[in-house]
């Protein structure tokens, strides 16, 4: 506070002398200024914390004068203090960018008030943000400890991210660190969960299992079509929560939030086996089984998504939903710039389903060029690139027509993506796939305790290309490496972000319901 230098202008600042003695009691030094002309000629000479400006004054307003001090200095709180409770007065003072407002007769503390909401903001918000989080610390670790239902898990990672997002805001390196200790802890235990349980889960053998990327559309898109107005299913590729929680203010102009879930993905975590199973309603062996034109294995030439919407057609039949429907896939900019346009035809259909895949893409960019690299090395910064290409996407412009043409939106992804950061060995043949997260093969030779192992792919419901393939899934932020240029491998797949493991972050996915505003 000894640097604190308040200005107040008020024609009558002589009748306010006991005011000024008190603020400076509290170590604050006031300069005053009888009329609007005075305040700016002072400005033009000192840099001010913050001012008090009067409203009513004779020559310059208070209006007037609030406008020469934000073209002399944008940044600098100014508090009106103003005799009016005219709504008109107080909208214009508003419009004009005051940082707070006071009715005469101030008393003391409300200027102090004032001072400490305006000066001492970040200070306060930081310490009660970092005392808040010491709190759920102690909740969510004892969470940790208890086990876990897979509702309940949805809830750690809804907290995690809650707190990763205000933590992010203050910029305490320190809270930080202490936040991604407790994300690490967590996954580790979120990893020995899936291996406990997934297996049972998919073949129906537990008495209670989540909404999985097979049942998504039976379970949660269905029971929706029941409403008269279309429906509009928005696919982001590889859409994380935090990034869903970025995203979310620039569409609250638009819509409103009716329900906002978490669901599970699958395993692999990778598009052609959680995007496949979401569109078909089917495990990626029961699709290879009574659809096998429809399914490319790892090791198959060619592009492995290119049949959801053949595949959709077919869940829909198998469930007795004969309905018309309109599918739109974007892979590149070309197709984006002509989605808005495609909006107002769509209206015809009971169901829209949108495919966009920009965040996967950028997850791809984020490993092989350099300058994406730089730009998001870290996760706040991949969840700012992440908003900041949504606010200018032809996605974004598409979704405002749908909420001015009262559609209704569903965002959800296939599945999300994880920062990896400690190497683990695999050993395999030339057959093995290339994705940095999950193996398939024959003979593969790994470090047990970084992986979720499936020696007989029939109990996963995956594809077997020979008779002695298994597949394994890294855990937690853990990235597989050949020996052969170990360390070649190493730095350059390094906190980059992969999918097709186990973590909260590739798992517990977004499922958010929208309606127009």
């Amino acid at each position: 506070m000894d640097n604190i230098n308040i200005l107040w202008a008020d024609d009558e600042i002589d009748l306010l002398k006991p005011h000024v003695l008190f603020l400076e009691e509290k170590g604050y030094k006031v300069s005053t200024a009888n009329s609007g002309n005075d305040a700016i000629d002072m400005l033009q000479k000192l840099k001010y914390d913050l001012i008090f400006l009067d409203e009513n004054m004779p020559g310059l307003s208070g209006l007037e004068t609030l406008s020469k001090i934000k073209n002399l200095h944008a940044d600098i709180p100014v508090v009106m203090v103003t005799k009016s409770e005219e709504e008109s007065i107080m909208e214009d003072a508003i419009g004009s960018k005051i940082a707070d407002y006071l009715i005469k007769p101030v008393n003391p503390n409300q200027l102090l008030l004032s001072i400490k909401k305006n000066l001492d903001k970040k200070r306060l918000i930081s310490e009660k943000t970092n005392s808040a989080y010491q709190q759920d610390f102690r909740n969510i670790s004892m969470q940790l400890s208890d086990n876990l239902s897979f509702a309940e898990w949805c809830e750690v990672h809804r907290k995690l991210v809650f707190w990763e997002l205000e933590l992010e805001k203050l910029r305490d390196n320190g809270m930080v660190e202490v936040l991604n200790m407790q994300k690490r802890e967590a996954n580790s235990q979120f990893c020995k969960f899936i291996e406990k349980n997934y297996l049972s889960w998919v073949n129906g053998t537990s008495k209670e299992t989540p909404v999985l990327s097979h049942t998504l559309i039976n379970k949660k898109i269905i029971p929706s079509l029941t409403e008269p107005s279309p429906l509009f299913l928005v696919v982001i590729d590889n859409l994380r929560f935090d990034q869903w929680k970025a995203i979310q203010p620039l569409l609250s102009e638009y819509f409103k939030l009716d329900n906002e879930e978490l669901y599970y993905s699958i395993l692999p975590t990778a598009t052609q086996y959680a995007r496949n199973a979401l569109f078909a309603g089917l495990m990626p062996s029961q699709i290879e089984k009574l659809f096998p034109r429809l399914w490319l294995n790892d090791d198959d030439e060619g592009g492995k998504n290119m049949h959801e919407e053949e595949l959709l057609a077919e869940q829909l039949k198998r469930v007795g939903k004969n309905i018309k429907f309109s599918y739109t896939k974007v892979t590149h900019i070309t197709a984006g710039k002509k989605l808005p346009d495609s909006i107002a035809n769509m209206m015809q259909y009971k169901l829209n389903v949108i495919v966009y895949n920009f965040v996967d893409m950028l997850s791809h960019a984020r490993t092989e060029m350099d300058v994406i690299r730089e730009l998001a090395d870290e996760e706040p910064a991949y969840r700012s690139l992440t908003v900041s290409w949504f606010e200018h996407s032809p996605l974004f412009e598409a979704l405002k027509i749908i909420a001015e043409k009262k559609g209704r939106v569903i965002i959800t992804t296939d599945h999300g993506t994880v920062q990896v950061k400690e190497p683990s060995k695999i050993i395999g043949d030339r057959n093995v796939n290339s994705n940095l997260r999950y193996k398939q093969g024959k003979s593969l030779d790994y470090n047990k305790k970084d992986v979720f192992e499936v020696r007989n792919p029939a109990d996963a419901f995956l594809p077997k290309n020979n008779v002695s393939t298994s597949y394994v899934f890294a855990k937690e932020d853990k990235y597989f490496v050949y020996p052969n240029n170990y360390a070649q491998f190493v730095n350059y797949y390094k906190n980059t972000f992969q999918h097709g493991g186990i973590s909260m972050e590739e798992i517990l996915i977004p499922y958010i319901v929208l309606s127009p505003k």
